[in-house]
């Protein structure tokens, strides 16, 4: 009978969230054996409370169930993998009409319970303040990631690589925006027809002005008490410095005439686009704190936006993430050390999902690397594709970090009415589901073939 492999060296993964579980409960069911560093509950983040692995401590949701939501595909391609996550859910789900809820404290103790049954699995509750030098290692230490690694990493990855608060403007899927009233032009026609400009007149600008002033935020918890740059305010505290503050800043109307007009509009909201395929664009300037429902409220007086779907909403908090693009390759190992993986949060995708499905692929990739087999990319097409393209993209320049959207997920081949748009993106997001979890399967059982 063949003996079975024997790995030269452990893996080392650091950080027990939802990514480093994920990566060790991978590399520990095809009996790699793994070093699983956890500081807590020895050293408590601001935020975590206990010392449960895959803690979750923002809300109990994950989101959508439906199977024509970018988040219903995400999890059916990350349970052809075989997730700890999807399957810790389902087992302790709350009644939540069409989304997947939990229990936190079941869920938690589930994901714990699965990660310490594997044989080849040890668990270390310290505190890693270095990266290993040598060997597999994978970095999943999320958004709290504490002063000591963050240090470590920016020597690793360049201090200008590592952000340790998130500033976001809401992201808005091209085809909801209302070109009728918007309209593409750059300031003095410099750039070509590179934004989208949404116009106001002086009473829409002073209605929208009063909403966005009246409208609810989302108070700072202690630990996230911001320190705003002059550079990046969050829209609602520009607006309270004056009642023009915003028409001369980032709602500046200058160089751009509506050309259902003629005129110059009083203040203008300019639309960025945020990836190669023009499907998704940023609103310019409008990082905030407010309430995301206010957000869709307040953003919607805006004439363009009237029906705007977001692909995701603004925010400001503490988030330590590097600049993916550039710096990973799309197995999400670093471009200059292949065996030093990074998932979850730190990578900049946002989500309790989507960090887990960063952890799935770093560790699949990370056992093949060990084993001397080609490491593994999903097809853009998957939802879990198109987040490592969108993270891995080196000529994103302007990167924040990103979530499950169809707006990421490339569009059809070959051009098709809008209302066939997303159909189609679904049948190929579910075949290139398919082909992945297959190839995936291949490459892991040929990874147990004695060399």
């Amino acid at each position: 009978m063949s003996e079975p492999v024997r790995d030269p060296a452990p893996v080392t993964v650091i950080g027990g969230g939802l990514a480093g579980a994920e990566a060790a409960c991978l590399l520990g069911r095809h009996g790699a054996a793994v070093t699983l560093i956890e500081m807590r509950p020895h050293k408590l983040t601001p935020a975590h409370r206990t010392g449960a692995l895959a803690e979750l401590v923002c809300s109990n949701s994950l989101k959508s169930l439906a199977a024509d939501s970018a988040s219903g595909l995400l999890k059916a391609e990350m349970e052809a993998l075989g997730s700890v996550t999807m399957r810790a859910a389902r087992a302790t789900a709350v009644p939540a009409g069409s989304a997947l809820a939990v229990d936190r404290e079941a869920f938690s103790a589930f994901v714990t319970r699965e990660v310490v049954s594997w044989p080849s699995v040890r668990l270390r509750r310290e505190e890693a303040q270095s990266i290993p030098p040598e060997g597999m290692v994978i970095v999943a230490t999320g958004p709290l990631t504490s002063e000591a690694l963050a240090a470590e990493i920016a020597a690793l990855a360049g201090s200008d690589a590592l952000f340790f608060y998130d500033a976001i403007a809401p992201i808005v899927v091209a085809d909801s925006i209302n070109l009728g009233v918007a309209f593409r032009a750059s300031r003095y026609g410099k750039g070509g027809d590179d934004y989208i400009n949404c116009p106001l007149s002086a009473e829409e600008y002073e209605r929208f002005l009063d909403e966005l002033l009246a409208a609810r935020r989302t108070p700072p918890r202690e630990f996230e008490e911001p320190v705003y740059y002059e550079g990046c305010l969050p829209i609602e505290t520009m607006a309270e410095r004056g009642r023009e503050t915003l028409s001369h800043g980032p709602m500046k109307p200058v160089g751009l005439t509506d050309p259902r007009t003629g005129r110059r509009p009083h203040a203008v909201v300019q639309l960025r686009q945020d990836d190669a395929a023009g499907s998704l664009f940023n609103m310019v300037g409008f990082q905030t704190r407010l309430a995301w429902p206010e957000q869709e409220r307040v953003f919607r007086l805006i004439p363009g936006l009237e029906r705007a779907e977001f692909a995701r909403l603004g925010s400001m908090h503490r988030n330590t993430f590097i600049r993916s693009p550039g710096l990973l390759a799309p197995d999400l190992s670093l471009r200059a050390r292949p065996g030093l993986f990074f998932a979850g949060q730190i990578t900049g995708v946002e989500g309790y999902l989507e960090s887990a499905a960063m952890g799935i692929l770093a560790g699949l990739n990370a056992l093949m690397r060990l084993r001397h087999r080609r490491t593994l990319v999903p097809p853009p097409e998957t939802v879990m594709g198109a987040l490592v393209a969108y993270i891995t993209n080196p000529d994103h320049t302007d990167f924040q970090p990103m979530n499950a959207n169809f707006g990421i997920l490339p569009p059809p081949p070959d051009p098709v009415k809008k209302s066939l748009k997303k159909p189609a993106q679904i049948a190929r997001a579910e075949a290139g589901r398919r082909e992945f979890a297959a190839a995936a399967e291949r490459a892991l059982a040929e990874s147990l073939v004695p060399r």
